[in-house]
């Protein structure tokens, strides 16, 4: 029996998908998510063979959870369901090592054989995602991302030094060659070019 843990917030979804998928003989649905943060907890204390997440959620991200599933080397498998082919999406799925990255708009036999597939051993990506993410590569350094990922949650140049261990000056630099990479205005344009394509 396939177990499987549930990540989504909307909730007429995520019952949806829970029923189809208790239907399949083989498979049985053992926890449900409303989060990121449950969902990691979930997939901590249940171990399940696999974990359907959503990407956009509250708390944590679906990508963000995936990230912490790796450094925690959980075996759970996770297959990442997205309505959004952002490139800058697909790249971190492929980096915290995902086994499936798949639209949200498949039917529910392409998702149980997706499962099924997963499971022993093959990785499932929509080809849809993977020719969208070849488009355009993110210009971003990883210092880059989280200069803008701490600009992006509000703070001041000082606070981003001190979290980031750099000075003023330094947080100023980084910032002006992230202007000049994503060709932006300003620093508001810039969060939004970044976020739009899915870098931060």
């Amino acid at each position: 029996m396939i177990r499987l843990v549930i990540a989504e917030d909307q909730r007429m979804l995520r019952g949806a998908l829970g029923m189809l998928l208790d239907f399949e003989e083989d498979m049985e649905v053992v926890g449900e998510a409303k989060d990121g943060l449950e969902a990691l907890s979930l997939i901590l204390s249940l171990k399940p063979d696999v974990c359907l997440m959503d990407i956009d959620m509250p708390f944590k991200s679906g990508l963000e959870v995936a990230a912490e599933l790796k450094k925690a080397r959980s075996s759970c498998k996770v297959i990442m369901l997205t309505t959004f082919a952002r490139p800058g999406y697909f790249e971190r799925a492929i980096k915290a090592e995902v086994h499936g990255y798949l639209l949200k708009d498949g039917s529910i036999d392409d998702l149980a054989e997706s499962i099924r597939r997963v499971m022993v051993g093959k990785r499932e990506f929509a080809s849809e995602l993977i020719i969208n993410s070849y488009h355009k590569e993110n210009p971003l350094s990883e210092r880059d991302q989280e200069v803008l990922k701490l600009a992006a949650a509000g703070k001041t140049s000082k606070e981003i030094s001190m979290a980031l261990f750099l000075s003023p000056g330094t947080v100023r630099n980084y910032m002006s060659e992230i202007l000049q990479k994503l060709e932006a205005k300003n620093k508001i344009e810039a969060i939004a070019t970044a976020e739009e394509k899915g870098w931060i």
